[in-house]
């Protein structure tokens, strides 16, 4: 039994187990992912207790029971518990032999997570293309640059009236802004320092960092799920790219701060796949925002650099963001609305506590 357990919980598949009476049985870890909950807490719950606006659900369930023949239907449409809209395939397949508490097996398949994975091979395979440009056109710059400021340099030494090296220090001054923009384009330009953290300590120290710049305006909720192992991650990277994504909250909603509300929220998630690499246990990260949303032109390019909706803005932050997510083998997704904006980042937790 130990061995079919294992086997269940290995497929990336959701796979529930109900009775007679469409009492849940058995959940397995896909499942558990997908329907955003746990099998101890479903046990001898009702299926209809998985999903909001079950009717539909409900009655696919009991005409499988009833007729006893299998019944397959394809991108359907589930409202989790929490809210969350899911699109999956659904087989659910009777127990003909009648032995065992096992009436009905229902096989869950989210299409938006296939969907998403060859979205994020495109975005991943983007980002690098664009790192490669952005390095190659950075060396182009820098080192005219550095002529220019070194030149600068000289002629301050030569003019024959002090009041002049007013301009020559505009040059400098201006070469080496442009300097610092190039390497912030660049992004993370170091190898990760990586040792086993405690990502919710991570999360707090930048809640606190946005409470103080906020001046203790905007509301800040925290969703953790305290199971979660400590996995080798780059703290001081990590930190940058929560508050990249923070930051941003906190400039959509000015001048409005004190109606801004932010909620963290973490949970692990079992058998998913990262890019085209399926990771055993995965972190998963939300920062969810009440902010206007993202407009809509502006979210195909979110993460590119120089990509910005705001008139002061140098459209880095989120690229920089997911940048780090990657050296970590994660991803980094955002979907948003108005009154909704929530970034979602994964990230493996290969370790032998997971």
């Amino acid at each position: 039994m130990r061995h079919i357990r294992g086997l269940l919980d290995s497929i990336t598949t959701g796979v529930v187990a109900l009775d007679a009476n469409l009492q849940i049985v058995a959940l397995n870890a896909a499942g558990q992912a997908l329907l955003e909950t746990s099998e101890e807490r479903c046990i001898g719950q009702h299926a209809g207790s998985l999903i909001l606006h079950s009717a539909e659900w409900l009655q696919r369930l009991k005409h499988a029971l009833s007729n006893n023949t299998p019944l397959a239907s394809r991108g359907v449409s589930l409202v989790l518990v929490s809210g969350q809209e899911v699109r999956v395939d659904i087989m659910i397949t009777p127990v003909l032999d009648g032995e065992g508490p096992f009436r009905l097996v229902v096989e869950l398949t989210a299409v938006d997570r296939l969907l998403k994975i060859s979205r994020d091979e495109s975005a991943q395979h983007a980002q690098e293309t664009s790192r490669a440009i952005i390095r190659g056109l950075a060396h182009e710059i820098k080192n005219p640059l550095g002529g220019v400021r070194g030149a600068a340099q000289l002629l301050a030494k030569e003019l024959p009236n002090a009041a002049l090296a007013e301009y020559t220090d505009v040059i400098i001054r201006e070469a080496d802004r442009l300097r610092d923009l190039v390497d912030r384009l660049l992004g993370p330009n170091r190898q990760l320092d990586v040792q086993p953290l405690n990502i919710h300590e991570i999360m707090e120290h930048v809640r606190n960092l946005i409470t103080a710049e906020s001046g203790n305006q905007v509301v800040i909720k925290r969703d953790y799920d305290p199971s979660l192992p400590e996995f080798p991650c780059d703290r001081a990277q990590l930190i940058q790219a929560v508050l990249n994504i923070m930051r941003n909250a906190l400039q959509a909603a000015a001048p409005n701060l004190d109606q801004c509300e932010i909620i963290l929220r973490s949970r692990s998630q079992r058998q998913f796949t990262v890019g085209a690499k399926l990771h055993r246990l995965v972190c998963r990260i939300d920062i969810i925002d009440n902010g206007p949303g993202i407009p809509a032109d502006l979210m195909p390019a979110v993460f590119a650099p120089m990509v910005t909706g705001r008139a002061d803005g140098t459209g880095l932050g989120l690229s920089i963001a997911q940048s780090i997510i990657y050296l970590h083998g994660g991803a980094l997704e955002c979907d948003s609305r108005p009154g909704e904006t929530r970034f979602t980042f994964y990230l493996p937790m290969d370790t032998r506590d997971a």
